[in-house]
């Protein structure tokens, strides 16, 4: 979808939801991002809005206009982070260097990693578990 101009966003108890200037709504479940799932309607409600799409500070959370309108592909890092949501997919970005609206969409399934970048992928997941593993108890 090009260009996406977005004439208005509200939130639900479940989902956040935008429409455009064309008419389009489209809405994304507070339950598929973890940091908004646990969230209270305090910290959700805090958001701001760009050209590109939504952003919470507070939560570290960001969602491109783009993505509303993807059809969602469950893959096995959107089931990594929806099962496991005291992991950071932000920090995880972070840590590999790699932009994080990228790292979320290929989460969200919107974009495909190549095999590698996937193998990276869940080997940094598995270095932070390495690391925590280390820990003095």
């Amino acid at each position: 979808m090009e260009d996406i101009r977005i004439e208005k966003v509200w939130l639900t108890d479940t989902a956040v939801w935008i429409r455009t200037t064309d008419g389009k709504e489209a809405q994304e479940l507070f339950a598929d991002y973890s940091r908004l799932k646990f969230a209270t309607p305090q910290q959700r409600a805090n958001f701001k809005v760009d050209s590109q799409g939504i952003h919470w500070e507070e939560l570290d959370e960001d969602l491109s206009f783009e993505g509303f309108f993807q059809e969602k592909n469950p893959n096995v890092l959107y089931r990594l982070f929806t099962n496991h949501p005291e992991l950071n997919a932000a920090a995880i970005a972070r840590r590999m260097g790699m932009s994080q609206s990228l790292f979320a969409q290929y989460v969200s399934g919107a974009k495909k990693p190549s095999p590698q970048r996937l193998a990276d992928i869940i080997e940094t997941i598995r270095s932070v578990g390495r690391e925590l593993m280390m820990i003095p108890a």
